[in-house]
């Protein structure tokens, strides 16, 4: 991987995502399981051939896999093209729970500090 890592890794899948008809694609194959062209265009309102073209850009980032059955493919998402995706966005969840941990210390430390000159105690303010 080059200077970006991970970012770099995801960056094909946030591309492909960035096309609210493949967002609504994978989401329709997601919530409705796997599905062949004709059954997406029944619940997409874009053509089967743009259905076609969006499952060939959703594939080639690996978010979709098919199987022939006949001459129909049936697509369905596949997880295992969310995982780089998954890895990048997990470094944010990473970063806001370290910077909790850090706050909780701090705030532990300046709850046993004892009070100074010129601050009163809670007991104190009554």
């Amino acid at each position: 991987m080059g200077t970006y890592g991970l970012l770099e890794a995801a960056g094909p899948v946030l591309d492909a995502l960035g096309d609210p008809t493949r967002r609504v694609i994978l989401e329709t194959l997601r919530r409705g399981g796997p599905s062949s062209v004709t059954a997406l265009a029944e619940r997409v309102p874009v053509s089967r051939p743009a259905i076609s073209q969006h499952l060939k850009v959703l594939g080639a980032v690996g978010l979709v896999d098919h199987e022939s059955r006949g001459t129909r493919n049936i697509y369905r998402v596949d997880l295992a093209g969310l995982d780089e995706l998954r890895e990048w966005l997990d470094q944010f969840w990473g970063d806001a729970l370290d910077a909790y941990a850090d706050h909780i210390r701090r705030t532990e430390i300046r709850a046993d500090e004892p009070p100074t000159a010129g601050r009163r105690t809670k007991e104190e303010r009554g």
